[in-house]
């Protein structure tokens, strides 16, 4: 009895999944560096539309569609940042931490970039209430992370 109970035990720690810190950075970076360049390539999206003009468009629904684009990349952004942190999460490495920690800034330019939006939307004879952008944003966010978390 006492070494069914020992086996039991074994085959359900060969079955759970790696604890927080155990996984080796070598195995870990390629996934965290995955999301880190989805984040840079969007903040670079980012950087873009803050350089340019508010875009015109003919009509309020074509502005609306454009911003609920511009919305869901930000949604994206934040969910690649979690997700990059996750990853890092499970290996002690603090260079690998560290690196999935350090984008974190593009948050904020993000929140500069729906500033920008709502002072467009003016514009546009409309309005863009930044408060339930952002709420929409953090509710919208596990549910991309589920959609772009790599398989194990």
């Amino acid at each position: 009895m006492r070494r069914l109970v020992v086996l039991a035990a074994a085959l359900g720690l060969a079955a759970t999944p790696a604890l927080a810190g155990d996984r080796p950075a070598a195995e870990v970076w390629p996934r965290v560096e995955h999301h880190l360049r989805a984040v840079a390539e969007l903040a670079g999206h980012f950087d873009a539309v803050m350089q340019r003009a508010c875009p015109r468009f003919a009509t309020t629904a074509e502005w609306r569609t454009y911003v609920n684009g511009e919305v869901d990349r930000v949604v994206l952004l934040a969910a690649h940042l979690e997700q990059a942190w996750i990853e890092a999460k499970t290996t002690a490495d603090d260079t690998v931490r560290r690196a999935a920690k350090a984008p974190r800034e593009r948050l904020d330019e993000a929140r500069a970039l729906t500033g920008k939006l709502a002072t467009c939307a003016r514009a546009h004879g409309t309005t863009l209430e930044l408060a339930s952008l952002w709420r929409e944003v953090e509710r919208q966010v596990p549910r991309r992370q589920a959609e772009i978390r790599l398989p194990p």
